[in-house]
């Protein structure tokens, strides 16, 4: 009897292991995975003649990444693309990286995709099986928020009024932005079911 429960004990030791093991395995592929898709969606772009400001399809992965991964690996998954680009590696827009480019017309909106995914993350788990109303709400707070904070440090970097860094950094991605927002929330939709039992929250 002893011996069964030691082999039991030893069993359950194991097992124990192997889920840690998997959940951190799972956690590190989902990181890693949003990185590539948001740096792959930085050399989607299309440079605006009257805006420094590209449009390109990182806030597409950006509420994807919120939205799947959740609010803590969906920050650390931005937190690891602006990092890696900030040490100099080219996956922002127009394949350029480096420290100075946080600093730039641009930096805003690469800042605000890490605050973004949190709160995603964070409105999404209020609800357990959110509707596709609410996940659109939620996308749209995260997509404001990268408004905010990139329109404000373009508004500093170019010494620019409010309403000109409107019309500059938030106006002309408008319809762009509205069609990948309903498209991730589409998306999300369709495989949270499966994700949600793969990335632990």
């Amino acid at each position: 009897m002893v011996v069964i429960e030691r082999t039991w004990d030893n069993f359950w030791k194991i097992g124990k292991r192997e889920v840690v093991t998997n959940r951190v395995a799972c956690a590190l592929i989902g990181i890693g995975s949003f990185i590539a898709f948001t740096a792959l969606g930085a050399f989607v772009r299309i440079p605006l003649p009257f805006t420094p400001v590209p449009i390109t399809l990182q806030t597409f992965f950006v509420l994807l990444a919120g939205a799947l991964l959740g609010k803590r690996l969906g920050t650390l998954s931005q937190l690891g693309y602006v990092f890696l680009g900030g040490l100099g590696l080219p996956i922002f827009a127009g394949a350029t990286g480096g420290l100075i480019l946080l600093f730039g017309p641009t930096g805003g909106y690469l800042l605000g995709f890490i605050l973004a995914a949190y709160v995603i993350g964070e409105v999404l788990s209020v609800k357990e099986k959110a509707n596709f109303g609410w996940v659109v709400l939620a996308m749209a707070i995260g997509s404001l928020i990268i408004y905010f904070l990139g329109a404000i440090q373009l508004a500093l970097f170019a010494h620019l009024g409010v309403k000109k860094a409107l019309l500059l950094g938030v106006v002309p991605f408008l319809p762009g932005d509205i069609l990948k927002l309903f498209a991730a929330a589409s998306l999300y939709c369709k495989l949270r079911n499966r994700v949600g039992r793969i990335f632990p929250r």
